[in-house]
Formats: C-alpha cells, structure tokens, sequence
C-alpha cells in the first residue's frame, strides 16, 4: 500500500487519490509551481551588490548623513565607504525674514566602517546632480553650521519635552514619560 499526500502529482494512467473516477467530473487541474522572486525582491544584505562602487548617500539612525563610495559589506549590511563626507545641515529664523535661511557644511572623514543595524536609509547618488547645492542652502564653515544644528536640536529637545508634559497632563502616557517626571 502506498503512501500518498496531497502534495503528489497525480499517477499517471489511474485516478488521484481521493480524486474522480475516469469520465466523471473535469479533468484534474495540474498543480501551480511555486514562482521564483525576481532578483530585485531581496530584501537582504545581497541586494548592495548592485551598489558596490557606486557613490550613496548614507542616513544614520542618530541623523547623521554621509556621502561616499561603497567598496564592500558584509551579510550584516556593515558597510566600508571610502572617501567619506559627512553634511549637516542647519537654519536659522531670523523674526525680521519669514523665509528661514539655510546652511550646509561638509566635513570629510575618508574610509568610514558603519554598522549595519544603524543604517535608515541609503541610496545611490545621481552623480550629475551631485555638485549642485541643495536648495534653499549655502555653503558655510562647518563649527558654524554645527553650532547651529546643536542649538535647534536643544530647542527641539525642550519643545519635545512640554508637548509630552501637556499629554500627560491629559492623561496620554507617551514612551519617555517617566524621563519628564523625574
């Protein structure tokens, strides 16, 4: 006596287990192969194969950006660029001129290891548009445009902190409630 699943192929020249008898019912219907993923679907530390040599633009979980070539990874998604700058941005609001003024400084760090799980978001640079200044910004020193980046990050901080005082007040416990109280 055989063994069979559900998962055989039907045996030819007699009927499937379980199945219709000859000349009754319609024909078995072969059963559907399971369909490959294109090579654009992995979601995996291989898919930077395609980017290896190319110049991207690297965002980290602590919001710094880097810029650079990539020249190897690992299965973690570690990556090594080379020729690594590093561009922060800042604005100031002056209460005279409603549209805030802009700055970008760089600051270059050649070869640069960056661990994959602190990796947001990375994505090849269009090298055309590369030397173009982002708009809306100027160039500026770099002490200076981070002086300014830490300055707003403080006031966001504190402006953070009363929006979750005023919930909690109401009654929403947020995740950093407990930092507030103490």
């Amino acid at each position: 006596m055989e063994n069979l699943t559900i998962h055989d192929p039907p045996q030819p020249g007699g009927p499937p287990p379980g199945g219709p008898m000859p000349g009754r019912g319609p024909p078995p219907q072969p059963q559907p192969q399971p369909q490959q993923l294109p090579p654009q679907m992995f979601t995996t530390a291989a898919q930077l194969l395609d980017l290896t040599d190319k110049k991207l633009l690297v965002c980290l979980r602590d919001g710094r950006k880097l810029t650079g070539i990539l020249r190897s990874w690992d299965q973690f998604a570690n990556l090594v660029l080379q020729s690594t700058v590093e561009r922060i941005y800042a604005t100031t609001s002056d209460p005279h001129d409603p549209q805030p003024k802009g700055f970008y400084a760089d600051k270059p760090h050649g070869i640069f290891l960056v661990r994959g799980e602190n990796v947001l978001l990375l994505g090849e640079i269009d090298l055309d548009k590369d030397d173009d200044t982002p708009a809306g910004y100027e160039k500026s020193d770099f002490a200076v445009v981070e002086k300014l980046a830490k300055e707003r990050k403080v006031a966001d901080k504190a402006k953070e902190k009363n929006r979750l005082r005023k919930l909690a007040t109401l009654g929403f416990e947020g995740e950093n409630i407990g930092e507030i109280l103490l």
